[in-house]
């Protein structure tokens, strides 16, 4: 965890700086801490109680040509609804679910991911 700037504000609070970070790897860092597995008393279906605040989200970078190439798909449940965007169009709209989608990615699916994700908070700037 020595890649990202990380500070513990409170016992269950972790502030983070995403400033000039690749997103793959400040992600899988967010995730560990979101399950909990870098405590002592981990359990595998536990929900652990750390909050996690990103800022500087829109300031992540991907390496090579993940920023053109990289494609995130979103379909609507119509015929046809699919929806395409890439990282760098995504960029100009919502910088912030960049880096949400990849740790949301990365975490449980089902009731125990939902109940994680919901601890992360991605904002652009510090404020």
């Amino acid at each position: 965890m020595q890649d990202a700037n990380f500070q513990r504000l409170q016992k269950n609070r972790i502030l983070i700086d995403a400033s000039d970070q690749v997103v793959g790897r400040l992600a899988s860092q967010i995730a560990v801490l979101l399950m909990g597995k870098d405590r002592v008393d981990f359990c595998y279906g536990k929900n652990y109680d750390s909050n996690i605040i990103v800022y500087n989200a829109e300031k992540v970078k991907f390496t090579g040509k993940k920023e053109k190439e990289k494609i995130y798909w979103r379909h609507s449940g119509f015929p046809g609804g699919i929806y395409k965007t890439t990282p760098f169009e995504l960029r100009v709209k919502f910088p912030e679910r960049i880096l949400y989608l990849a740790v949301k990615g990365m975490l449980p699916k089902g009731k125990l991911g939902d109940k994680m994700i919901k601890r992360l908070r991605v904002e652009r700037s510090k404020s």
